[in-house]
């Protein structure tokens, strides 16, 4: 409020949302009571009613689900606070772990397991990381709904379970490794999006590209050959298999699943912006234009992070072909 709007507003971003759908009673009535998206029957039966053509039905209803969306100002606030969030945890995470053991020989997470301090600036760390994915599992509900809806609340779920569960469990030193590493990228999701919703799109290009590489080498990479390979094999060699040790690992599995998807979305994404020459639509986007031209210039003049899209990622929270979260 006191920060990112007046931000946006000094590059021109205007708190308008998109074109409203003509007042019709009928057509409200079977938006609110019956379907947001008729079918051809339904469409059929309408046109007949009203004596209009379907396409001009279709484009009413594209219009009506439109108008629910949000503005890109508020798309523009609530990236700039995630932005701002992901790079600050980032750089405390940062400056905190670059000092520790245990960053730099990962067998020193299990050292004297599990009686290992807690330091403040440990426990700080993981309380603002638990209240910010809290606050992500509670939006993504009131946010609008992607094709990686389940994806997210998935990963929203694991997150919080392993956050919760190394706490409680006295694993906190590879937890601090865990939460870094994924708050590594998705500052540079946020700033794509930042890029875009201001029309820089160049540098809205720049930011997902390498939000892209830095997805992909930290969690095809570091993650599975760093994280997995000492909470699997140094954990078992040195404690032994403690009871948690398989949901812990199973909870840290699922991410790697999760981050296979997604880094899957990216290199889709990426590789048609090889052809199109800029990187392309959001691909877990639920953007509708008012018109079938309008699908056909969005597609050719827009990029990932369209301006009609939603702001929130949920890769967050994080990903998925585009956006993310983180999720």
């Amino acid at each position: 409020r006191f920060i990112a709007k007046p931000c946006a507003i000094n590059l021109g971003i205007q708190d308008s949302g998109p074109h409203r759908a003509q007042p019709n009673a009928i057509l409200e009535k079977v938006f609110t009571s019956i379907t947001k998206s008729p079918d051809g029957k339904r469409l059929e039966g309408l046109s007949k009613q009203l004596d209009w053509d379907v396409r001009k039905i279709q484009r009413w209803f594209r219009h009506r689900r439109n108008q629910d969306k949000p503005t890109t100002l508020t798309k523009f606030c609530e990236s700039m606070w995630r932005f701002t969030f992901y790079l600050s945890i980032f750089f405390y995470g940062i400056r905190f772990l670059w000092t520790a053991p245990w960053f730099w020989d990962t067998r020193q997470c299990w050292y004297n397991y599990p009686f290992q301090p807690l330091t403040s600036r440990l426990y700080y760390y993981y309380i603002l990381e638990l209240a910010f994915y809290w606050s992500l599992m509670f939006s993504q509900f009131t946010d609008i709904k992607r094709k990686d809806f389940l994806i997210m609340f998935v990963h929203h779920l694991a997150t919080i379970g392993l956050i919760t569960f190394s706490y409680m469990n006295n694993m906190v030193r590879v937890g601090t490794l865990v939460l870094c590493l994924h708050d590594a990228s998705d500052f540079l999701l946020e700033a794509a999006k930042l890029a875009n919703y201001a029309k820089y799109q160049r540098l809205c290009d720049a930011f997902f590209m390498l939000f892209g590489v830095v997805f992909i080498v930290t969690r095809l990479g570091i993650y599975p050959f760093w994280i997995l390979n000492t909470t699997l094999f140094e954990s078992w060699e040195l404690i032994g298999p403690y009871p948690s040790w398989w949901l812990f690992n199973g909870l840290l599995v699922t991410l790697q699943v999760l981050h296979v998807i997604w880094s899957y979305l990216i290199i889709r994404t990426a590789s048609k912006a090889l052809v199109r020459g800029k990187v392309s639509k959001d691909d877990r986007s639920d953007v509708e234009s008012s018109s079938e031209e309008e699908d056909v210039t969005s597609n050719s003049t827009k990029g990932i992070f369209s301006t009609s899209s939603n702001g929130s990622n949920r890769l967050n929270g994080h990903v998925a072909g585009g956006h993310w979260t983180g999720e």
